[in-house]
């Protein structure tokens, strides 16, 4: 049986699009200038602090990282942590790309930060 807290990139834009959800990347400030999805807040993992992590109400938290595996743990140390509810993007950034939804990059070519749309 699937978690629940594990949502898809297609789950997660929906959610986005909609102001329900509140995405946080737990990636290093590194890869987050290289590329990220639009809106997205930066806690990296190696500082991550559970209870500094902005909560609104009405507002799902979903952490994000480039696979599945850092932003799992994030879930993990946050719902410890707070006890509150959140849920993490299975697959990370790069299932979000695969699935076809846009990011926000740096063009390897030209230095220039591109944004190539919102959800």
């Amino acid at each position: 049986m699937a978690d629940p807290r594990d949502l898809s990139p297609a789950t997660v834009c929906k959610g986005l699009k909609a102001n329900e959800v509140l995405l946080v990347d737990v990636r290093e400030p590194n890869e987050f200038a290289f590329e990220r999805i639009h809106g997205a807040l930066l806690h990296p993992l190696s500082t991550f602090e559970p209870k500094a992590i902005p909560t609104e109400p009405g507002r799902k938290i979903v952490f994000q990282c480039g696979s599945g595996k850092r932003s799992r743990a994030a879930l993990d140390a946050f719902m410890a942590a707070t006890g509150a509810d959140a849920a993490h993007m299975a697959g990370g950034i790069m299932q979000w790309k695969a699935d076809g939804f846009p990011c926000v990059q740096i063009n390897p070519a030209t230095g220039k930060v591109e944004d190539h749309g919102r959800y």
